[in-house]
């Protein structure tokens, strides 16, 4: 396809030529060129750097978090067994942008402080380009620390030691015991009251990749990456014993035990795939919170590393919030999307209706994702989950050219302009695609777009240009006014 353009020059996604083009549409509008440049940098680039934030429960982690992220967010009571609805949340600090991973504690005595903290950690730096390891200085060191350290350098990657709780210069003695650790030097802070909370965020940026890590297409017709993701029992590893043709061990009976995902090279449709099974922690009744927070970093650690998140879900069951959890991971993830829904063939026709009711409204958000009714147990409509995963990643990766898209845009505002709001009506000026896996644009308006219509544009551009089975990731730009020169 002539129109798609792919990454690797000096300005993102955009060719010389169409980046000329779009520099002299924007400055016509008003708009200052290093703005412009901000913006595309901004939304062009891949998946963020990802800071981990570990420690034992009640050293203050949430807090943290919300001291860096710079809103209250994060869970901060850290009562034991609390499943967090979402673990990852976005941070900018000195212009640049990165991913933060609370780990926030739980119930350790229920599977033994080496399984807890292992289960904690592992997970957690999986998927971390860099770790924040935060002590409680007041307490200094513990043995459970001391575990956590061991953990730490297996894994090597950088670590920024935070000793947090210092509120003041005579807690900054605590903070200088915690060299012993041999993680190099403590940084003092007070996550409740901020200080010291620059410095670290400083040391931070330094132990972040500049550029994120791509841990995909970089070989060139290298098996794209499939995460099969769903909650407990909904058939994952089924699925990829059918997929692979053969019986394989990939469920772990012990819950709270550490296994690493299994990479399965399978061959479909003339292809080859790399499968990762997301399963391996079963659900227990007394330990069912612990092990649903257990799988979600695991389904997180994998999402990230995939193109394409396969969802599964149980049809025999109720569409839970776990499923809807899990999907929202995929979507915030970036990733391309295929949606399974498993045991298809043992269901009566009422509960096909009923079924087909709450994937409308439960799942509504996600209508874009191609679905495919399969029975992983008996190979029923499994030949239609390849053309779903192609048609995905084409979506994932389609280009719409600048002037295609300026073209698309001029005949949607004057078909449906924004509402008028305060005897104002803010309009989109111009706009372009500044990435591509998942597609992301940035529109530049003269005014503030409601959410209501950047849904409607959402709308339109995948009736317009397709994007079938991929999120897509629309930024606005509003026109600073400038006063005139006298």
């Amino acid at each position: 396809m002539n129109d798609q353009i792919h990454t690797g020059d000096e300005h993102g996604e955009l060719g010389d030529a169409e980046y000329a083009e779009f520099m002299e549409l924007a400055a016509q509008e008003g708009f200052e060129a290093d703005e412009i440049e901000s913006e595309l940098a901004a939304a062009g680039h891949g998946p963020l750097p990802v800071l981990a934030v570990v420690g034992r429960p009640n050293v203050g982690k949430s807090t943290l978090v919300n001291r860096i992220i710079g809103r209250r967010e994060a869970v901060v009571e850290d009562r034991p067994g609390v499943t967090r609805d979402r673990v990852t949340y976005e941070a900018e600090w000195a212009g640049r942008r990165f991913k933060v991973v609370d780990t926030g504690g739980w119930e350790q005595d229920v599977l033994g402080i080496d399984a807890s903290v292992a289960a904690q950690a592992e997970f957690a730096i999986e998927a971390a380009d860099a770790v924040v390891f935060v002590v409680d200085s007041s307490v200094g060191a513990t043995d459970t620390d001391e575990a956590v350290v061991k953990l730490l350098r297996r894994a090597g990657k950088p670590v920024v030691l935070c000793a947090n709780k210092v509120d003041g210069p005579s807690g900054e003695a605590d903070a200088t015991a915690l060299w012993s650790l041999g993680l190099g030097e403590p940084h003092p802070v007070s996550a409740l009251h901020g200080r010291g909370t620059g410095d670290m965020l400083d040391a931070v940026l330094e132990a972040l990749p500049e550029a994120p890590a791509q841990t995909f297409g970089t070989a060139v017709g290298g098996p794209r990456r499939i995460a099969l993701v769903g909650r407990p029992n909904v058939g994952k590893s089924s699925l990829l014993n059918r997929v692979a043709g053969e019986e394989r061990v990939v469920v772990n009976e012990l819950a709270g035990t550490t296994r690493d995902p299994v990479d399965e090279l399978v061959e479909l449709g003339g292809k080859t795939w790399k499968f990762v099974d997301t399963a391996g922690i079963r659900r227990r009744v007394h330990l069912q919170e612990g092990a649903d927070y257990y799988a979600s970093l695991r389904t997180a650690a994998a999402v990230e590393k995939a193109e394409l998140a396969v969802v599964l879900i149980d049809a025999s069951e109720s569409i839970s919030v776990q499923d809807q959890r899990i999907v929202t991971m995929a979507v915030e993830a970036g990733r391309a999307l295929v949606l399974a829904i498993n045991k298809w063939d043992t269901l009566d026709e009422e509960r096909r209706f009923y079924l087909e009711r709450e994937i409308e409204t439960e799942l509504g958000q996600i209508g874009w994702a191609p679905r495919v009714n399969v029975s992983a147990k008996t190979g029923r409509h499994m030949e239609k989950l390849v053309p779903a995963m192609e048609t995905a990643l084409a979506g994932w990766e389609t280009r719409v050219p600048t002037g295609r898209l300026n073209a698309f845009l001029g005949e949607l505002v004057a078909a449906h302009p924004h509402p008028i709001r305060g005897g104002k009506q803010p309009r989109i000026l111009f706009g372009t695609q500044a990435g591509t896996r998942p597609p992301r644009f940035v529109l530049f308006a003269s005014g503030f777009l409601e959410a209501g219509y950047r849904r409607f544009v959402e709308r339109r551009l995948r009736e317009e240009f397709g994007f079938e089975g991929t999120p897509i990731h629309i930024s606005v730009r509003v026109r600073e006014k400038r006063g005139r020169k006298k």
